[in-house]
């Protein structure tokens, strides 16, 4: 297997976070999905596992921290687009997630964030690729 990304995140409910991922596009693994957790497919080798909390917890062996207070982690999706960056966050709002107030705009990086329904921090950003070029 090629080196690749396996992300895992506590949910409070399966369902309700395939449907809200869903909305934003994404499609998930049913043959690494299972009543305590499904895998998101974000690129060829990129994978979220959402788990369910208690499955988590028994994973991880520790405690989850309270995403409204604490950030359990950032996760950066890249865009193709400034115009892919506002589209994604839209969605996601329209899906019951929650616009953050941090925009990036820089004349070779835009961004802006979300967060999704059992509050994890997700941030899309495009990179101007000719800002990079030799």
């Amino acid at each position: 297997m090629k080196p690749g990304i396996f992300v895992n995140l506590p949910v409070k409910n399966l369902e309700r976070t395939v449907t809200f991922f869903t909305k934003l596009g994404y499609k998930f693994n049913q043959e690494f999905s299972d009543a305590n957790g499904t895998t998101m497919i974000i690129a060829d080798n990129i994978f979220v596992m959402f788990a369910v909390d208690t499955f988590f917890k028994e994973l991880s062996q520790k405690e989850i921290p309270d995403p409204e207070k604490y950030a359990q982690c950032g996760i950066v999706l890249m865009a193709e687009s400034r115009a892919e960056v506002d589209q994604l966050v839209n969605m996601a709002v329209e899906a019951g997630g929650i616009a953050r107030d941090d925009f990036q705009d820089q004349e070779f990086m835009y961004g802006h964030s979300f967060q999704d329904l059992d509050g994890h921090l997700w941030e899309v950003s495009w990179i101007d690729p000719d800002a990079f070029a030799g």
